[in-house]
């Protein structure tokens, strides 16, 4: 697929991070961008910045999708790319001991059902709605209607203690990359999925600079935190290259992650 102002895209969680990032290169490529998230003072100005739209939508809300995805192609057209970023995360034990008081406890099941809700359910939605849309749209030259590309995470395959619901819901999206892609191969959707390491969000820029500093030291090569903006160009790569269908791909400077 060729980027350039012919192509409107939907990218969730847009306002910061990854999803600002792949926003940024997109609308560099000329392509109509749209931003979910829930940070509408982020997204609005993101948004202003580009030359784009902004919606204000919690993917775990069918009518906030759908209106968002109304609002995002009253002003640019249906979408030929979605790119799902929106997601969350919480690191408790599954069962544990207070080491003072000796009290039991257990992971909020309620927690889990919400990180779940938003991280693959929500990226779920949002990729049945989009595709749906992406039906009725004629095909390229090429016969392709659309790119989706999903983000999980490397925690999908080397989950940390305390991440039992984090590293379930991410293991799921790289689950149904593969199914998802062959439900829409008749249609010319391709599916992908981007299992980012330790990265340079505006998570990890609210740590102190040593646990950063750390965190980096354990990346193989090179010894530092992911850009954005490399997460951004493997994006950018599963949209243009057509043979790219069905993978998920970890980007992660070959790091494993220990059990803490």
């Amino acid at each position: 697929m060729q980027l350039d102002s012919s192509i409107a895209a939907v990218v969730t969680g847009g306002a910061s991070g990854l999803g600002a990032a792949t926003a940024r290169r997109l609308a560099g490529r000329g392509v109509r961008v749209a931003l979910f998230d829930l940070n509408a003072e982020q997204g609005e100005a993101l948004a202003r910045e580009l030359g784009g739209v902004f919606c204000q939508v919690d993917v775990t809300s069918d009518e906030q999708v759908d209106a968002g995805f109304a609002r995002a192609r009253a002003a640019h057209g249906q979408e030929r790319v979605l790119i799902n970023c929106a997601g969350t995360g919480l690191a408790v034990k599954t069962a544990s001991r207070d080491k003072a008081t000796g009290e039991v406890r257990h992971f909020p099941v309620a927690n889990f059902d919400r990180i779940v809700q938003i991280n693959l359910i929500g990226t779920f939605r949002c990729i049945a709605k989009s595709a749906a849309g992406m039906l009725t749209l004629d095909p390229l030259g090429d016969g392709e209607r659309g790119a989706i590309v999903n983000t999980a995470s490397v925690a999908a395959e080397d989950g940390q203690i305390g991440q039992a619901a984090y590293s379930a819901s991410k293991a799921a999206i790289t689950g149904m990359t593969l199914p998802i892609a062959r439900d829409l191969m008749g249609e010319g959707i391709r599916v992908n999925t981007i299992m980012p390491g330790l990265f340079d969000t505006p998570l990890m820029q609210g740590l102190p600079e040593n646990v950063k500093a750390a965190l980096a030291a354990s990346v193989p090569f090179p010894k530092r935190l992911g850009l954005p903006d490399e997460f951004a160009q493997l994006a950018e790569t599963m949209i243009v290259n057509g043979y790219f269908n069905g993978e998920s791909v970890r980007l992660d400077g070959a790091i494993r992650m220990a059990p803490r």
